[in-house]
């Protein structure tokens, strides 16, 4: 069991692949750390969403209480792709899916460089919708899966 574990996301439309890594994180720490893109982050790497930061924090906020009602949990504001919290702070796990699991390397490289120690990496793997591809919220809103990954369009 960890003390502090980390993920993060931009979860603009929030669907069963982010319940699933948060699961993931709520079943192996006391604690979880949710970072959350800025619109100005996100905007600097080119991806489009329906939602800004507030409409996305109230949403991940609501779908966290909704299922995970006894999680003690914080929503942290994301400029970049860790956060002091991940770098510098007492995190000790970080849950990514097979997507972004190349940034648990690149953070225990930062990890390392500060003299910290590194942090246990868990790889969550992707969530397929019913068509056999993945789930994400860019497919979501293109109208192709709903949030459960059940093929809308053929």
């Amino acid at each position: 069991m960890f003390t502090l574990t980390a993920l993060g996301g931009t979860f603009d439309i929030i669907h069963v692949g982010h319940i699933e890594l948060i699961q993931k994180a709520v079943s192996i720490s006391e604690k979880i750390i949710i970072g959350l893109t800025s619109d100005t982050f996100i905007s600097k790497n080119g991806k489009k969403i329906n939602n800004n930061f507030e409409q996305r924090f109230e949403n991940l906020e609501k779908a966290i209480h909704e299922n995970f009602p006894n999680c003690s949990f914080e929503i942290a504001k994301l400029d970049d792709d860790f956060g002091p919290a991940v770098i510098e702070g007492g995190v000790d796990a970080l849950v990514v899916s097979e997507e972004t699991s190349k940034k648990g390397g690149v953070l225990n490289a930062l990890r390392k460089d500060r003299n910290l120690a590194p942090v246990e990496i868990i790889t969550v793997p992707m969530k397929m919708a019913s068509d056999g591809n993945r789930i994400s919220s860019t497919r979501i809103r293109n109208s192709e899966i709903d949030r459960s990954g059940k093929v809308l369009v053929d």
